[in-house]
């Protein structure tokens, strides 16, 4: 029965995918035991690091305009070059993001597969919006 909106509370999520040749059970444990198959330990620093509003902006960044500098990364983003660079470094850190020196310049790029397919799956696309 559809809510006040008009939209049944059971009805899939936007952005929701659906496979139906590898329909799960969720009520059942497989065989690997309750979590599965799942990097626990990866994808609890995953969620941590894209928790924090100013690295996903960044990301964001990197994900539209791959080998921008700090310094256009903080003027996209209000902030100092000093805090752009200390994201940038826990993102290398991590292996989401690379550097490569131009000049007397550093350049940022996004280098992270699964990064880049969560921030399409939220709608992020490569070019800034018209």
């Amino acid at each position: 029965m559809p809510d006040i909106d008009g939209v049944s509370p059971d009805a899939p999520a936007a952005g929701a995918h659906f496979d139906d040749d590898n329909d799960h059970n969720h009520d059942q444990a497989d065989d690997a035991g309750e979590t599965g198959h799942v990097d626990i330990a990866e994808w609890s620093t995953r969620f941590d690091l894209l928790s924090d509003p100013h690295r996903l902006e960044i990301l964001l960044l990197l994900h539209r305009h791959p080998g921008i500098i700090v310094g256009d990364i903080a003027a996209q983003v209000g902030r100092t070059e000093t805090a752009v660079s200390q994201a940038l470094r826990v993102l290398r850190h991590q292996g989401w993001v690379t550097s490569t020196r131009v000049g007397r310049s550093v350049s940022y790029r996004l280098d992270d597969e699964t990064v880049h397919d969560l921030l399409h799956w939220i709608g992020a696309g490569h070019n800034p919006p018209s």
